[in-house]
């Protein structure tokens, strides 16, 4: 197996062996564009270091065969006292990961050579410049020396000569400070600097391996969802300098505008420096334009070149360069990093000039880059005082004064304050907090606890989980770190990243523009699946639509019970005594349930909504036992008191125990489709669903009821389905789906009982453990568990439509909304996800996708 491959020679594996800068530069060097020759260290020798903990023996005299052909190339040896060849190691992984993982410049420098490379090209400055940045990035990258102490020592040099730029130091300056540079090398390592340039450079390829297990590559890789056993590449190039004086220079370009996807070039370039000045911010580059002005000649070529990259890989390019003595040559190009304001107009734009096809511009959108187009983000620009990090539970930013319960975020939010609600964890009686507060921030709970949920079904921010925060109630403080705060403070959560900072933020507005319409519109032509949304109101509903929702998929009617209005009759409901008394309670919420329904049904216009009959146990609509306000209602919470009321008396459990709930619910329901089409003329497309189920007679009871009741009332067709949420519902869907017309799979709560994981108690305590260590891949709670809950989906779907091949199948819990679930939903043949509102875009492209990628529609085309 070979483990070196020359820029100029055929390779088999593409860039998962060559890495994307590998690849990028061996196409390069095919196109004729110029550029440094050099070869690539495959990923397999990576791969291979990593799972022995040792270099494979065979590498380096692979490495030692392309020197020699490098050397006869450039006319230079290695390693040579008069004029050597010089040559920098880089990074590069099969994904892009900018800045995580290192590259070394300037190789094959020592003692003797910088001072042959300074008589060589009449240039000591530019030869001793060369030597100290070697010194320096060695040091740190190879031997791990902090940076700080060779920067401190390059500013006091500067401070005593009296100047602020590197450039402004002499020949004789910088030999000193090559001096100083390997006084502390040495201090640190304990030896001197390497002088042998076969030792330097296989150092440096062994410690770009490393750096790919550096924390800041695994954090990465976790944050993006990029597997840890692709290892890196490494590709030795051979230097071409922009260090030699005002003739040279070196930058970075994008061939569209990465923020805006405007078409023009977008970039910064520095004259007379190397690359990791305009990388490190060391020196303040000049606009990418101005290279016109100071470089005009090898500014054309620059031109030229990417418009040559752009046609070529279809698709907006990233690129650095170094401009040596007026001659351009290119040292990477991938394709750029972008904004999803940016991906989206780029694409649109590139299909309307013939570089790509409709299908191919859906196919190329990261789905769940979408998010950062519905919600309100932190300012790039601005400076922030990050104090602590949660869960990134619900997208978007908001600044506001802390409040510790939602009755004051009530009150002052309804005064027009922007308020955070800051909570250990939230229950369904906070909604009326959550609906005034801009965001919420909680020590307790995951990405699907009942902050996450509701935050993202209203479109605001959430933090959940923050360990570090802790709230004391009886002083209204908060501490979050090291940091005491009080109540009325000002606090931004970024439900992004997980971010909390102190204080207020300069928040960017949502950019929606008609890109963002047209992609959609686009990927509704290619989608199967249909996307449906989760919503509990008539402005849920309307967001939904306005969203491209095309019924609802989950309407809660818990959420109903909890206004201020309706709890206390809810809570008669529950202290009955006997039958008699809930129904008497019952009838007066009957025809508040109605008014709901008949809102949500005119909202959502003739599209079907599915409406889960109440799910929860009844101790979440009572208060805690030392806040109740009668020995009665203390009796009764203490009988309600279950272990485990996850597990308990919940969903159809509690319909079965006392059917007149349902009856009520269900009563209410067809009463109001029944008004709403006399009025509309449009009958509603009614679903009611039955939640818990995991037995047949479980469900032929339920359904019995549903018919009954609903003959009692106007004629009004539905369908009677139950929510999936149990294995055993999963392994007998056979069974089930002889009474029901339709199922949909709850994941949330599937994946609870499936895994056997709390997700209040797993996210943020053992589940961060999982991940971190490498356990999971990834939190089951966010990306659905193919292996273990799909395949129980999987079974339930061809048991449930053995039986009944017409078998609606659909999805409403959170993982609707995510891209690769919503993949792992069309392969599955299910006829709808639904998730939250502000998901609904991001399902509806994910669903093109996954029809597209079924179809062997690529985001590239031919030639990239």
């Amino acid at each position: 197996m070979r483990l070196v491959f020359a820029f100029d020679e055929q390779a088999p594996g593409g860039r998962e062996l060559l890495g994307g800068k590998g690849v990028g530069l061996a196409e390069m060097t095919a196109l004729g564009i110029p550029v440094p020759a050099g070869f690539t260290v495959t990923t397999d020798a990576c791969r291979e270091t990593m799972r022995s903990g040792r270099v494979p023996t065979a590498l380096w005299p692979e490495v030692d065969q392309h020197v020699a052909q490098l050397q006869e190339r450039a006319g230079k040896r290695f390693g040579d006292p008069r004029d050597p060849l010089l040559v920098s190691v880089r990074s590069g992984a099969a994904i892009s990961m900018p800045g995580m993982m290192d590259t070394i410049l300037n190789l094959g420098l020592n003692d003797v050579a910088v001072e042959g490379l300074a008589a060589a090209t009449g240039n000591p400055r530019f030869a001793f410049d060369s030597y100290r940045r070697l010194i320096q990035m060695y040091g740190e990258v190879v031997d791990g020396v902090e940076g700080h102490f060779f920067e401190g020592e390059l500013q006091a040099l500067k401070e005593r000569r009296g100047v602020r730029q590197d450039v402004d130091l002499t020949a004789d300056d910088l030999r000193e400070l090559i001096a100083t540079f390997q006084g502390i090398y040495e201090r640190d390592v304990g030896s001197p600097f390497p002088q042998d340039a076969r030792e330097q450079l296989q150092r440096a390829i062994r410690a770009v391996f490393d750096s790919w297990e550096s924390p800041r590559a695994r954090v990465y890789r976790r944050t993006y969802d990029i597997p840890d056993d692709l290892g890196t590449a490494v590709n030795v190039v051979q230097m071409v300098f922009g260090n030699k004086g005002d003739t040279s220079g070196t930058g970075v370009c994008f061939t569209r505008n990465p923020s805006t996807g405007e078409r023009h070039l977008f970039g910064e370039f520095l004259v007379n420096a190397q690359g990791e000045d305009v990388v490190a911010g060391i020196r303040t580059p000049e606009p990418i334009d101005r290279m016109e002005e100071i470089l005009p000649e090898a500014y054309a070529q620059l031109v030229g070149t990417l418009d040559r990259l752009e046609e070529h890989y279809r698709e907006m390019q990233d690129i650095e360069f170094t401009v040596e003595d007026g001659t351009l040559y290119l040292l990477q190009t991938r394709t750029g990093k972008r904004t999803a304001q940016a991906a989206l107009r780029i694409a649109v734009e590139m299909t309307g000039e013939g570089f790509i096809t409709r299908e191919q511009a859906v196919a190329r959108i990261d789905a769940g880059q979408l998010d950062q187009l519905l919600h309100p983000m932190i300012d790039p620009d601005a400076r922030v005082e990050v104090v602590a990090t949660g869960l990134n539970a619900s997208p978007g930013a908001a600044s506001g004064a802390i409040v510790l319960d939602a009755d004051l975020a009530e009150e002052r939010g309804r005064a027009g304050e922007d308020v955070l609600l800051v909570r250990w964890e939230t229950t369904p009686d906070d909604i009326h907090g959550l609906i005034h507060a801009c965001g919420v921030l909680t020590a307790h709970g995951g990405m699907t606890s009942h902050a996450a949920v509701v935050a993202r079904g209203m479109g605001k921010p959430c933090v959940a989980g923050c360990e570090s925060l802790s709230i004391d109630m009886s002083a209204r403080t908060l501490t979050i770190g090291n940091l005491d705060l009080r109540e009325g403070d000002l606090l931004t959560i970024d439900g992004g990243t997980g971010r909390v900072i102190v204080g207020a933020v300069p928040l960017v507005p949502p950019a929606i523009d008609e890109n963002f319409g047209t992609i959609l519109d686009w990927a509704d032509d290619f989608r199967r699946l249909r996307v449906r949304a989760n919503a509990d109101t008539p402005a849920d509903a309307a967001k939904a639509r306005e969203f491209g929702a095309e019924g609802i998929g989950l309407c809660r009617t818990e959420h109903m019970f909890m206004a201020p209005d309706r709890l206390p009759v809810v809570q008669e409901m529950i202290l009955a005594e006997d039958e008699r008394a809930r129904r008497a309670a019952l009838d007066r919420l009957l025809p508040v349930q109605q008014g709901d329904f008949e809102a949500i049904f005119e909202a959502m216009a003739g599209h079907p909504v599915t409406i889960r009959l109440l799910d929860p146990p009844l101790h979440e609509f009572l208060p805690s036992i030392e806040d109740a306000t009668s020995d009665a209602m203390r009796r009764r919470i203490e009988q309600l008191r279950e272990a485990n009321p996850m597990l308990g008396t919940r969903g159809c459990r509690l319909g079965l125990q006392w059917p007149e709930v349902y009856e009520m619910q269900v009563r209410a329901i067809v009463r109001a489709a029944h008004a709403v089409a006399a009025r509309s003329g449009d009958a509603p497309r009614v679903e009611i669903m039955h939640p818990l189920v995991g037995f047949e007679e479980e469900f032929r009871r339920l359904r019995e009821l549903t018919d009954r009741v609903a003959a009692e009332e106007a004629e009004v067709e539905y369908l009677c389905g139950t929510m999936i949420e149990l294995p055993r519902a999963c392994l007998r869907a056979d069974e089930i789906a002889e009474q029901a017309d339709f199922y949909s799979f709850g994941t949330n709560d599937l994946t609870q009982t499936t895994l056997g994981f709390s997700r209040d108690d797993a996210e943020g305590k053992f589940l961060t453990y999982y991940l971190e260590h490498g356990i999971l891949e990834r939190n089951p709670f966010e990306v659905l568990d193919r292996e273990g809950v799909g395949d129980l989906m999987r079974i339930a779907v061809e048991r449930g439509r053995g039986v009944k091949p017409e078998l609606k199948l659909g999805i409403c819990g959170e993982h609707g909304g995510e891209p690769r679930s919503v993949a792992f939903c069309h392969e599955l043949g299910l006829d709808y996800v639904s998730c939250s509102p502000y998901r609904v875009p991001l399902a509806r492209l994910a669903a093109a996708q996954a029809a597209l990628a079924d179809a062997g529609v690529t985001a590239v085309a031919v030639g990239g």
